[in-house]
């Protein structure tokens, strides 16, 4: 499928300042563009935010105790209308998904009142960068739009291999959405890093978390805080999911939080439990945890895991969540047996990719020489919201696009299913902000001055 990015006023804008100055200083003054199908990529915010790994002088390596982004300003763009990202490969619509990414990229790159274009774009999303990055470049490069566009896959693979170096091969395993793990982007990678390395053929296992991501960003069809009973309109694991079954048999592995409706029962007439909905990020940690270890076990995959790849970027919000898991896991025991030790080692280096991925963005920003030499701007953060002025949109009673909806749609109608509008105290939860005040603590004080104002 061919697309057409729209660029708007900035096309000029763009090839005035590429032919006046080769591509490079005259971008200086604008924003980094920084991407992700929802709140998730603002874990790469932080890295970039916090990032002190080079002299900001010569650019070499070494902290300087400056951070290395401090003389720019970003927009971050979540699509949270349109997420999660992981799910559109299950329903055999990735061209729709590209479409999304494509229409993203060109609000991106576009001129208003009220933002600049961006002069590099970090594809904050591991799904996005599975599956359009490299047509994204090759658009790029065929319109002469020289705007250079960074993904998170390699970086997260180079981490993976990096660690596996000092403490010995280990399986790798890749903890992403549904649709990164079908995309095989991770595997592909590190199997090709290695190779060229010398290293040999590794060991890689991979989990979809399907409705983790989801249940973080609140997304209605995996998570309800309010709820107290299990409902039809639910899409994460359940008994009766035959993609993401709870295997009753594991109960005792899972160790679910039953507290404060954290888990939910579907119940007969007589009482009895017919079926179990997650209605907890920590409870889907745990499901996809032991899924995965027990996906080793039938494999017979002898190598344990030493190393796990939070291939998605809203995982890292529930680090230590995880960390917690994998050392019970470590010590379950079923029938006076340790059950999973045959599967991982007693440490787990949990390999999160932003940090990489802020680290090549500003070697590129350095090689290309677009760093910033004025005092930068306000940062800005949007988000998309359904477009309710389509008359055809089914909206479920949160607000937000219904599930049938969502992936329902066609590619290729032309139609503005979303709206671009900043962040405020509607679509983004109070629940999510004290999560951004506790994990994103720089992200989190640049949001509070643009909600501030």
């Amino acid at each position: 499928m061919k697309f057409k990015i729209l660029v708007l006023a900035v096309v000029v804008a763009l090839t005035t300042n590429t032919n006046a100055q080769n591509g490079k200083a005259a971008n200086t003054k604008l924003p980094i563009g920084v991407f992700d199908s929802g709140t998730g990529g603002l874990t790469v915010l932080e890295a970039m935010l916090s990032l002190d790994a080079y002299n900001n002088t010569n650019g070499l390596p070494g902290a300087d105790g400056k951070p290395d982004f401090n003389s720019e300003f970003f927009e971050y763009l979540a699509d949270q209308a349109n997420m999660p990202y992981g799910n559109y490969a299950a329903e055999k619509k990735t061209d729709l998904l590209k479409e999304h990414i494509f229409k993203n990229m060109q609000f991106l790159l576009q001129s208003n009142n009220t933002k600049l274009p961006a002069k590099m774009i970090v594809l904050a999303c591991n799904t996005a960068t599975a599956y359009a990055l490299s047509d994204i470049k090759a658009k790029f490069k065929s319109e002469n739009i020289q705007v250079p566009v960074i993904g998170v896959i390699d970086a997260g693979a180079k981490a993976a291999l990096a660690y596996q170096a000092k403490a010995g091969a280990g399986t790798i395993g890749v903890f992403a959405t549904a649709g990164t793990v079908a995309s095989e982007g991770y595997p592909r990678t590190l199997q090709t890093m290695a190779k060229e390395k010398g290293l040999p053929v590794l060991s890689v296992v991979s989990q979809g978390g399907a409705g983790l991501a989801e249940s973080i960003d609140r997304d209605w069809s995996y998570f309800v805080d309010t709820l107290q009973q299990a409902r039809k309109e639910y899409k994460g694991p359940s008994m009766k999911n035959a993609l993401y079954r709870i295997d009753t048999t594991l109960l005792a592995a899972y160790q679910f939080d039953n507290t404060n409706n954290k888990l939910l029962c579907e119940f007969d007439d007589k009482g009895r439990c017919l079926d179990l909905q997650l209605n907890d990020p920590a409870n889907y940690v745990r499901y996809h945890l032991v899924t995965l270890l027990e996906k080793m076990l039938q494999q017979n995959i002898k190598t344990p895991m030493n190393t796990l790849i939070l291939g998605c970027t809203h995982y890292p919000y529930m680090r230590d969540t995880i960390a917690k898991v994998l050392n019970e896991l470590y010590d379950y025991k079923k029938d006076n047996q340790f059950r999973y030790r045959t599967c991982i080692n007693k440490h787990v280096e949990l390999i999160d990719p932003s940090v990489e991925t802020a680290k090549e963005a500003y070697l590129v920003m350095r090689n290309l020489q677009l760093t910033n030499n004025v005092a930068p701007q306000s940062n800005q953060f949007f988000i998309t919201i359904p477009n309710t002025n389509l008359s055809e949109v089914q909206l479920q009673p949160d607000g937000w696009f219904t599930y049938a909806y969502k992936y329902g749609r066609t590619a290729g109608e032309k139609k503005d299913y979303v709206q671009y509008v900043p962040f405020d105290r509607k679509n983004i939860s109070d629940a999510s902000y004290e999560r951004f005040k506790l994990v994103l603590p720089h992200a989190y004080t640049e949001i509070s001055k643009t909600l501030n104002k």
